[in-house]
């Protein structure tokens, strides 16, 4: 209850810190690899960049393929959404979708800034979450994300592929500041999954066995190149390409240029309702 005012109509409680607010973390660099398809844990992360180590989980043991809690930068309490690589690749699905929709209206209820950490490779695909309704789950994440009035800040750290990007607090959705790392890949998916659909019928033509798997290599590489964050800057997609080691001060920079953000939603909002 510490990171929550008294009521919703308070500012959250900023208490002091001996932190500094322009620690570099280069610790990050051991945690993260540099191979996109190696797993890690992002609650090292966490811990890594927020004051004084300090992170309070919502629902860790419901859902462990998205990461919700509270922390403090600054001495100032945030709401974290953050992928989870170790866990289904940070995958997002029903389940994950409902938790991360939860703690964001319970953020914004309270005027509790949220602060995203993105290593999303999307949604999962398939008949058994569309009979869940995996649509309906994931536009309530959507919804979640786009109403919220708190300032909001990105920071992309590997993956962000399609449907994630934009549920985990993509530029459309009145993001205030969004940073990437030189890791970050803003796509529909991954150049994987795009030589396989898009270089099909150049791939059926060479035959199977090792000279088809240099081919395929090479395909991916050259669509990689259209994916680099430097071209996603290029077209203000992102407000920054940051060092990972600078994790910390560009969430505390975003924080600090977003904090007087007014937004006014009087119909959606959780005061009384205009006449």
């Amino acid at each position: 209850l510490s990171f929550f005012p008294s009521n919703n109509q308070q500012p959250p409680p900023v208490r002091p810190v001996v932190d500094p607010a322009d620690r570099r973390v280069e610790e990050i660099y051991d945690i993260v690899p540099t191979a996109p398809r190696r797993a890690y844990d992002m609650e090292r992360v966490i811990h890594a960049i927020v004051d004084d180590g300090e992170f309070f989980p919502m629902k860790p043991g419901w859902v462990k393929n998205v990461i919700t809690g509270f922390a403090r930068f600054a001495g100032q309490p945030v709401g974290i959404v953050a992928s989870q690589p170790k866990i289904l690749g940070g995958t997002l699905d029903v389940n994950s979708a409902d938790k991360s929709a939860r703690f964001v209206w319970l953020c914004d209820a309270f005027g509790i800034p949220l602060v995203f950490l993105q290593d999303v490779p999307g949604f999962v695909v398939g008949t058994a979450v569309e009979k869940q309704g995996i649509i309906r789950h994931g536009a309530k994440m959507l919804f979640a994300v786009s109403e919220a009035t708190v300032p909001k800040v990105t920071v992309i750290m590997r993956k962000a592929y399609g449907a994630g990007y934009f549920v985990m607090n993509g530029t459309a959705y009145e993001a205030d500041y969004i940073v990437a790392w030189p890791t970050a890949e803003i796509a529909v998916m991954g150049p994987d999954g795009m030589v396989n659909i898009i270089m099909r019928k150049q791939l059926d033509a060479i035959p199977e066995g090792k000279e088809r798997n240099e081919a395929r290599i090479a395909m991916a590489e050259e669509l990689r190149k259209n994916i680099d964050p430097y071209i996603a800057a290029g077209h203000a997609q992102v407000d920054d390409i940051i060092d990972p080691a600078d994790t910390r001060i560009a969430i505390i920079k975003g924080l600090a240029v977003s904090r007087t953000k007014v937004v006014d939603r009087p119909w959606r909002k959780h005061g009384v309702l205009p006449v």
